[in-house]
């Protein structure tokens, strides 16, 4: 049976063609059109994102550090400035295996195990991943070698950097300070003042002293360059450039061959010295006994030098001009014959007969006058020039803690002067209150005996009491000490004299109350005065106080012998003074710790200071007292 023939239905078939073919067409469309939309999206919607991606890609922002600001003295030597020099750097964001990097660099370039360290511990505190210095100051051979061997470093490059130095090392290191690598502190400091952007690209900041305290001034504002970039980041061309604007130079106040006089004369003793024009405010020189060399802190201290500084028992790193603290001993008398001669509590005829001690009533205990035997008949102008405890003893007792806490006050006892530097202390200058506050006490008739006398609960830092001789020598007119004289915008060349020496306060003394206690000074400096030997020879006169505080109790039945006692435990000598007495173009005060007694060894300081500041050349060596107190002290 044959099978029927099927036939082709082309109808049929034309339309599942024409089917397929639409929507193969219409997929097409889609797709073409998703194709449309995703390209405006990227080149239109993005533009601006992926615009700025590719410039990334081709330009770099390099920051351009400022020169740092020039610190230079009164008379224009410098005491800090910049130099450049090659430093070997690693951005450890382009490293895979530091250690190993490290190690080949070590086989080129001379890194010693202290670079190691220095660059482990800046990894720890860098925020960023910005290129850090694993070797500074390369010598030529090096730079060299490295350059030669650079394609096997990716992310190591050598780069030109500023170095700051100070040329005196030690001089005047606690007021010049020095400049540091930025820490975790610093960072956090710079981002709490927005001054943040301003350090991209620095490394360092001002620690301390000047340096730290004008840092805004002497950093200057940071420049950037728009570089061009291969593909292996390294630069092609600079396109463009917004210049950095150099710090400004600070000029100080200090002299430095006054100040290097100064330091001298101290030899190796450890003490304070504080120099001020009591006309200006200005400070001439700014001694701590022993300094540091500001140079070895540039780039992070070595440890061996640190433990060298911080462990030593003289204590380098203290700032004892702005931050010790001193019983004044008796330099305080001047200012308390002010105080009982302006309160009225003392005339200057009015007289004690001094036995040698003074007793409180109805108490036996013996507040003792460094004379065994005492002086005699005392009146005010003799207890200043003998320096007669027992005539203070009593004048303390009279006027009273009250009396004595606010007028001296008035001369800057007890509180900061706002010298121009951080860091300074208050002292003390006792009261009630202050016990009552510190030790939950209240105030005895004894504490204000010994406080008569600066000792007891006193303490006064060397720049405080160069500051109240100031008020003194310049008739109780009141001018804040400073230690910057002027600043030099350089980008500008305008220079501006900071701050203006303008008086903070008139003290209304009556004059002659101010002219005999200053006559009283003058005669210290005489033969019979406790530092006569300031004033032999001299061709101009000194007005002076000499002081010596008790760093150990000593029982009432005990004498002090200084032999006996070790020298660590050994008073203290201070002196004030200002010159010349009938002008006074400079006002001092001198702290010699452990240097016994104030006529013998701070006065010979206070004389090479004076003789040369005044004088203009070293003074001879000091002449034997042609008269002298029948025993010194004080």
């Amino acid at each position: 049976m044959n099978r029927p023939t099927e036939l082709r239905d082309h109808q049929r078939e034309l339309y599942y063609f024409r089917w397929r073919l639409g929507i193969a067409a219409a997929g097409a469309v889609l797709l073409f059109t998703l194709l449309v939309g995703r390209f405006f999206f990227l080149q239109v919607v993005e533009h601006d994102h992926f615009h700025t991606l590719a410039e990334n890609n081709r330009i770099s922002i390099v920051p351009v550090v400022p020169n740092r600001g020039l610190i230079l003295d009164r008379n224009g030597i410098v005491l800090a400035h910049n130099y450049s020099a090659y430093t070997l750097e690693i951005t450890p964001s382009k490293i895979q295996d530091l250690e190993a990097t490290i190690n080949g660099l070590a086989a080129l370039v001379d890194i010693q195990p202290r670079d190691r360290k220095r660059f482990k511990k800046l990894l720890v505190e860098s925020r960023n991943f910005e290129s850090l210095p694993i070797r500074a100051r390369l010598n030529d051979v090096e730079v060299a070698r490295f350059t030669a061997n650079r394609f096997r470093f990716p992310g190591v490059d050598i780069k030109a950097r500023l170095f700051r130095h100070y040329p005196k090392g030690e001089l005047a290191s606690h007021a010049i300070g020095h400049i540091g690598r930025i820490n975790e502190a610093d960072l956090d400091r710079l981002e709490a003042s927005e001054d943040m952007a301003n350090y991209r690209g620095s490394d360092h900041i001002g620690k301390l002293g000047i340096e730290q305290s004008y840092e805004k001034q002497l950093h200057g504002v940071t420049g950037f360059d728009h570089v061009e970039t291969d593909a292996g980041g390294r630069a092609i061309r600079t396109l463009s450039r917004r210049d950095p604007i150099s710090g400004s130079d600070l000029t100080l106040t200090l002299d430095s061959r006054l100040q290097e006089v100064a330091e001298k004369a101290f030899g190796e003793y450890r003490g304070a010295l504080v120099a001020i024009d009591p006309k200006s405010g200005e400070v001439l020189a700014f001694v701590s006994k022993p300094g540091f060399d500001p140079n070895l802190f540039i780039d992070g201290i070595d440890p061996v030098n640190w433990d060298a500084l911080n462990n030593s028992l003289d204590k380098p790193l203290n700032n004892r001009a702005l931050r010790g603290q001193y019983p004044p001993g008796s330099t305080f008398k001047p200012f308390m014959a002010m105080a009982g001669l302006e309160l009225g509590k003392r005339t200057p005829s009015y007289t004690i007969s001094d036995p040698g001690f003074f007793t409180l009533p109805g108490n036996a205990h013996h507040y003792r006058d460094w004379k065994k035997g005492g002086h005699g008949s005392v009146d005010l102008y003799k207890s200043i020039v003998i320096s007669c405890d027992t005539y203070y003893y009593g004048l303390g007792v009279d006027l009273g803690i009250d009396n004595i806490t606010n007028f001296i006050g008035q001369f800057g006892f007890g509180r900061k002067t706002g010298i121009d530097i951080e860091g300074e202390t208050s002292g003390v200058l006792p009261s009630r209150e202050w016990k009552m506050k510190r030790y939950k006490q209240k105030w005895y008739t004894g504490d204000t005996v010994s406080a008569s006398i600066g000792q007891g609960y006193n303490l006064a830092t060397p720049l405080q009491l160069a500051f109240a001789t100031a008020v003194l020598a310049n008739n109780g007119t009141v001018i804040r000490p400073h230690l910057v004289r002027s600043i030099l915008d350089v980008a500008t060349n305008q220079l501006r004299m900071t701050p203006a020496a303008k008086p903070v306060a008139t003290l209304p003394f009556k004059p002659e109350n101010l002219e005999l206690v200053k006559k009283a000074m003058i005669a210290v400096t005489q033969p019979g005065g406790t530092a006569a030997k300031v004033g032999v020879g001299a061709p101009y006169l000194t007005a002076g106080k000499t002081g010596t505080a008790q760093v150990i109790a000593i029982k009432q039945t005990e004498k002090y012998v200084e032999s006996k006692v070790s020298e660590r435990n050994r008073d203290h000598a201070l002196f004030i003074a200002y010159a010349p007495a009938d002008d006074p173009k400079i006002a001092m005060a001198i702290l010699v710790e452990n240097g016994g007694h104030g006529g013998s060894t701070a006065g010979p300081i206070a004389r090479l200071v004076l003789d040369y500041f005044l004088l203009g050349k070293l003074p001879p060596p000091p002449v034997p007292l042609t008269e002298a107190p029948e025993e010194e002290h004080d």
